[in-house]
């Protein structure tokens, strides 16, 4: 039988995140943390199986939240319910407004801010296809320590703007997909997983604007 390659991932030391500035929940001080978490002196590539129950690295997440201003000037945003080819049995079924995953070995020998371009760009694509153009920009960070998924990784959200709303699934992650309000997502806001749950309190906030 053939053995399964060993997937690398990005990781920090949970010890740098506290020395920049540990929080629970959002966070949009993107300067204030990135240059530190994408230093090639503190990042490393670890096996993926050996730090998904390490609290004592966080690993680098890409978490992009899709946007579109219609012709009626209302935003609706890109959501999906995480299938049965999600990696993380702990968030099947869940619902999701990012789109994202690990930063691999593959995307870069240097664990910095090319590596982490590459990575998201990857992971994109691979579970989803934009039709059109899109812009991105990186809002903040989103922490979690509440719960066993949350402990061990660390998202940084960014916002696609779509020029339309035009997305499809590329892989069985991805279902139920489509592009609602906030309002409509926050009503079933208890149906999202915690990260999403986060991202939307901050779009119903202001602390992520769009």
């Amino acid at each position: 039988m053939a053995s399964i390659p060993q997937e690398d991932v990005l990781v920090v030391p949970r010890s740098l995140f506290e020395a920049v500035g540990a929080f629970q929940g959002f966070r949009g001080d993107v300067g204030g943390y990135l240059p530190a978490l994408l230093d090639p002196r503190h990042t490393s590539w670890r096996p993926r199986a050996a730090v998904e129950d390490d609290p004592s690295f966080k690993q680098l997440i890409p978490y992009c939240v899709l946007a579109h201003r219609g012709p009626d000037a209302a935003i609706r945003y890109f959501a999906y319910t995480r299938g049965g080819g999600q990696g993380d049995a702990r968030l099947r079924a869940k619902r999701s407004v990012g789109i994202g995953g690990h930063i691999a070995s593959c995307d870069g020998a240097h664990g910095d801010d090319t590596s982490y371009e590459a990575g998201m760009r990857r992971e994109l694509a691979e579970e989803i296809a934009i039709e059109g153009g899109w812009t991105s920009r990186c809002v903040g960070l989103i922490n979690d320590d509440s719960n066993a998924v949350g402990s061990v990784h660390l998202g940084v959200v960014h916002v696609l703007e779509l020029e339309r709303p035009d997305v499809s699934a590329r892989e069985s992650a991805v279902v139920d997909c489509g592009f609602e309000t906030l309002a409509a997502l926050l009503e079933a806001r208890d149906r999202f997983e915690t990260w999403s749950q986060i991202a939307l309190d901050a779009l119903r906030d202001g602390t992520i604007a769009v």
